[in-house]
């Protein structure tokens, strides 16, 4: 599945209501202080700038977006034959490993 078409299956799940959220995403929001209407702000203004179309069970990609002052992360996949978004995890990005958030820096070594 394409990048494209894939966040816009995500989108549409998420304004949709159609979203399973996994015990590990659900951690990872409370642990950054983040609310599941902060995360689904975030993913319907998001981008995606990582795609892994080799997960399993589903296709995933990680979406970029913000919410107020925030930077957030998720990586979402999507189940076509049931029509729904996984939300596997969530993390506000640490600015000394992204260029603008976006881009992964090198790793020296």
């Amino acid at each position: 599945m394409q990048k494209s078409i894939l966040v816009s299956e995500i989108k549409k799940a998420v304004k949709e209501g159609r979203v399973r959220i996994t015990d590990h995403a659900d951690e990872e929001m409370a642990k950054d202080k983040l609310t599941y209407n902060d995360v689904k702000e975030a993913i319907s203004k998001g981008v995606a700038i990582e795609s892994y179309a080799d997960d399993k069970p589903f296709p995933s990609c990680l979406v970029y977006g913000n919410h107020e002052e925030k930077h957030v992360h998720t990586v979402c996949a999507y189940s076509k034959e049931d029509k729904m978004m996984v939300l596997i995890t969530v993390y506000i990005p640490d600015a000394d490993k992204w260029i603008n958030y976006k881009k992964r820096k090198k790793v020296e070594g």
